[in-house]
């Protein structure tokens, strides 16, 4: 990644009015509305024409009103991660940065993201998927295993279970949330996470917690969780995380920007845990602290990743009326 600072002296008009999508109605919409406050913080004082939008209100309606060239993303989880507004942007003819619609349904989908890996034999834990308490009795040899809702971000619902006990009381905190529960085998060591940004890799963020694991807790409230860039790693052992983080990031097909998430074993073994296709952007978020290490501050990295929107289409169709499909709140 090239650390010079990036000049937008010409794309202010060229990136026209864009709208910053943010709230939701997902279990992130707190994390979302901060990191959507900082993105269209960043995009004003570079004095492009933008507007914020809150996903939880008539989007469409607002859409139409506004007749944004460009949309940038900052919903996190269910509704907004999923694919569901890119494809709600790709049917009014408006572009956005990061992935299209089937790699954020795919990366949003822990255990489809884990098939594909696994397929083309990238390392990922053990896992087991869980519909019913009946699918538990498959999971004993998982243990110690993180329980997870597949599709669902942020750590939200996440426990760690050491006994079959455990595992029960955790695969109920899990399946209350959306669809259904995995269980996925215990890497015992330092967990890291590269952000992608433009087919490149961002220098790897080593993530030290002070309790049992990265929660939503340590992810956004604690001040406690310590991040290191460098990370400590070798420049190789580093140059091979980075590889596998961009491997692992095409293989479902996604684009733009985002982030990978690893553990890292006792062997110098890396694991693949997750993609996120719109990681958070607050002030204790991961990609700006990496993109940090190499020049780019806040506003050089919104306007990098918005640049990114260029991908999908150069023809923008008119927005005038909502679609009837399309007309009730998002």
């Amino acid at each position: 990644m090239n650390n010079s600072k990036i000049s937008i002296a010409d794309d202010v008009k060229a990136f026209g009015k864009v709208a910053v999508i943010h709230g939701g109605c997902s279990v992130e919409r707190e994390v979302s509305l901060a990191s959507g406050d900082r993105i269209y913080a960043a995009l004003q004082k570079r004095g492009i024409d933008c507007q914020l939008m809150d996903a939880a209100d008539n989007l469409v309606e607002a859409l139409v009103a506004y007749k944004p060239d460009r949309a940038f993303i900052a919903l996190h989880g269910t509704g907004g991660e999923d694919g569901t507004v890119q494809g709600l942007l790709d049917h009014m003819g408006i572009v956005y940065p990061g992935s299209d619609v089937l790699s954020s349904a795919l990366a949003m989908d822990k255990y489809r993201s884990k098939l594909l890996w696994q397929s083309v034999g990238l390392p990922t834990p053990a896992f087991q998927l869980v519909n019913s308490e009946e699918d538990l009795q498959h999971c004993s040899a998982l243990l110690p295993a993180f329980i997870k809702p597949s599709r669902e971000g942020s750590s939200v619902g996440v426990t760690r279970a050491e006994s079959e006990e455990e595992l029960y009381l955790a695969w109920e905190k899990a399946s209350s949330h959306h669809g259904p529960v995995l269980v996925e085998k215990l890497i015992d060591g330092p967990e890291y996470t590269v952000a992608i940004l433009g087919g490149q890799e961002l220098p790897a963020v080593r993530i030290e917690v002070a309790d049992t694991f990265y929660d939503y807790e340590a992810k956004y409230l604690s001040e406690e969780t310590k991040f290191s860039v460098p990370c400590g790693l070798s420049p190789a052992q580093e140059q091979e995380m980075q590889a596998l983080a961009l491997t692992a990031f095409e293989v479902l097909g996604c684009s733009g920007w985002g982030r990978v998430d690893f553990m890292r074993d006792a062997y110098g073994q890396f694991w693949l845990l997750e993609v996120n296709t719109i990681p958070g952007m607050t002030d204790h978020s991961l990609v700006p602290l990496a993109a940090n290490a190499v020049g780019l501050s806040f506003e050089d990295l919104i306007i990098a990743i918005l640049r990114t929107s260029d991908k999908h289409s150069s023809v923008k169709s008119s927005v005038t009326e909502p679609d009837p499909l399309c007309a009730e709140p998002l």
